[in-house]
């Protein structure tokens, strides 16, 4: 016996004996290990929110491991179908570790690599602190991938949809119409609230790949030809690098450079790098930037900035078009005077 046939007769001798239980002894059964699962460890949820997809309000949810799910029911109501779990299992029952909706026979053929890998129920504990049951938010596509597909086989075999299941195709050719698996990602973080917490998780990655934690040693990072070129255009006398330049070019540096090389990089540098009680920080901005991605980056940018200022016979015609290629980033900062200066 291959092992693919023994571990089907294990399977199968399994299902059997399970068969021949009594009903209260199979209840017992279930309901121990329905209590097992909610004494687990559960991942909690964040994030709750609803939203409309082919129709219909659907319940999301945004775990503490950033996982999306759509809650049991409203994912069966999204497909058509209206099932409830059995009373203390906090799941539909399941053979081969699919779903309820997926197990009729005339569906298996269509049940790809895809579906087998997110149709494992996922339980969490809800920001009430309530036991909840999802799925992943992506399923529900995969679902009705299936069911499309099915629909498929019927008209080219039997030439229509019988009447039993023209209800579940019709809600998944709705939601194959409104969604991708980016889409019902995206759908489930704004009706949550999650997108904004999820845009501010992307920066956080960004700065801790472009500044250290520690402060670098001083070097020179902006040329004196970025600060000529400010002179000339402002139309102020240049006396060399070392000689105290307008308060207003700190204000310069700061719009830009720092408020336009990534959406709310100055204000980060300047929380690592808060000012003391006198009013001093302890160092420069460009020393947190590290030496592998941020400071090639500063200085590409830097370069960028002084082209533009040197290409420009104006000083509005090099703000309108360095507005134009390298717009600021986030907020609309009021120009900051009061900054240090480099």
């Amino acid at each position: 016996m291959g092992p693919f046939m023994a571990e089907d007769y294990h399977r199968k001798g399994g299902e059997a004996r399970k068969a021949k239980l009594p009903a209260a002894r199979r209840s017992d059964i279930a309901k121990k290990a329905a209590e097992a699962r909610w004494n687990a460890d559960l991942p909690e949820a964040d994030f709750e929110g609803d939203f409309e997809i082919g129709g219909r309000i659907v319940s999301s949810a945004v775990l503490r491991d950033q996982r999306r799910v759509i809650t049991q029911a409203t994912f069966l109501r999204a497909l058509g179908r209206s099932r409830s779990p059995k009373a203390g299992t906090g799941v539909l029952s399941t053979a081969d570790n699919l779903p309820f909706f997926l197990q009729a026979n005339v569906l298996q053929p269509f049940v790809d690599e895809s579906v087998l890998a997110a149709a494992k129920p996922i339980f969490y504990r809800t920001r009430s602190g309530s036991k909840g049951v999802g799925y992943d938010g992506t399923l529900i596509r995969h679902v009705a991938d299936v069911y499309t597909r099915f629909r498929d086989h019927l008209l080219t075999d039997k030439g229509g949809v019988p009447p039993r299941y023209q209800k579940m195709i019709a809600a998944a050719e709705a939601i194959k119409a409104a969604l991708t698996d980016v889409g019902i990602t995206a759908l489930i973080d704004e009706a949550t609230g999650y997108q904004d917490v999820r845009n501010r998780l992307a920066l956080q990655e960004i700065f801790d790949a472009v500044l250290r934690k520690e402060l670098a040693a001083w070097a020179k990072r902006f040329p004196d030809e970025f600060y000529k070129q400010i002179f000339r255009l402002r139309g102020w006398a240049w006396r060399g690098r070392n000689i105290n330049p307008p308060q207003a070019v700190a204000g310069y540096t700061n719009n830009f450079i720092y408020d336009r090389l990534a959406p709310g990089l100055r204000k980060e540098l300047e929380s690592r790098m808060p000012k003391s009680d006198s009013g001093n920080r302890k160092g420069r901005l460009h020393q947190l930037f590290s030496d592998d991605i941020g400071h090639p980056m500063l200085a590409q940018h830097v370069h960028m900035v002084t082209m533009f200022m040197k290409a420009a016979g104006s000083w509005d015609e090099f703000v309108r078009n360095l507005d134009k290629v390298a717009p600021r980033l986030g907020d609309n900062y009021e120009l900051a005077l009061d900054s240090d200066q480099e």
